[in-house]
């Protein structure tokens, strides 16, 4: 009796694990499909954040594209004479700046005006609209002062510049006057003034 006892013990004992066993791969199956679920979401998420983040970036690549501003300026146009005069060996005339967009946007150049000592310069108070790469000639009004206008240091000249995100900017660029096309306008009014004042000294 107590060997027959024993086998059915041992019986009952093998078919426990086996009922538990016959539950485990249930388990497994909901858990590897759950983590099927996550690893997807986890995979769609990145997918739109990186979408989100090229936009973004994009976004802000092209506010920076739109804020920049480059230009070049030179002395372009000078009237041949003069426009009169102010004070002793001091001429007025007329004159051009060329600007160029150097930049990725468009600008539009409003105000543009220069001083050191022996010259200054002042647009006349109209606009111009620049593609990228264009170029618009300013029209300006020149002092001079003869004896010392045309020193070797460059003349700054700040413009008022308005960028394709409608902002107004100050935007700063050194222009060489010595040898330039004002320079050559000035020359013959300035010997004028010279020898008009030597001959009523």
């Amino acid at each position: 009796m107590s060997a027959e006892h024993e086998v059915i013990d041992l019986d009952e004992h093998d078919h426990r694990p086996a009922e538990s066993g016959g539950t485990t791969p249930d388990r497994l199956v909901i858990r590897r499909k759950m983590n099927v679920r996550l690893v997807a979401a986890f995979v769609v998420g990145a997918v739109l954040g990186g979408v989100g983040v090229s936009e973004l970036r994009d976004s802000r690549d092209e506010r920076e594209r739109n804020a920049s501003v480059s230009l070049v300026a030179f002395p372009a146009y000078s009237g041949s004479g003069g426009s009169g005069s102010d004070g002793p060996g001091v001429i007025q005339m007329d004159g051009q700046l060329a600007v160029i967009n150097a930049g990725p946007a468009p600008i539009t150049v409003g105000a543009a005006v220069g001083q050191r000592p022996g010259i200054q310069v002042r647009d006349t108070g109209q606009s111009r609209l620049l593609r990228p790469g264009g170029t618009g000639w300013i029209d300006v009004q020149l002092r001079i002062e003869c004896s010392t206008a045309f020193e070797s240091e460059p003349l700054s000249i700040r413009f008022s510049v308005e960028t394709a995100d409608r902002q107004v900017r100050e935007v700063s660029y050194p222009v060489a006057v010595k040898g330039s096309a004002w320079h050559q306008g000035a020359e013959m009014p300035c010997s004028f003034l010279s020898y008009s004042g030597k001959g009523g000294g």
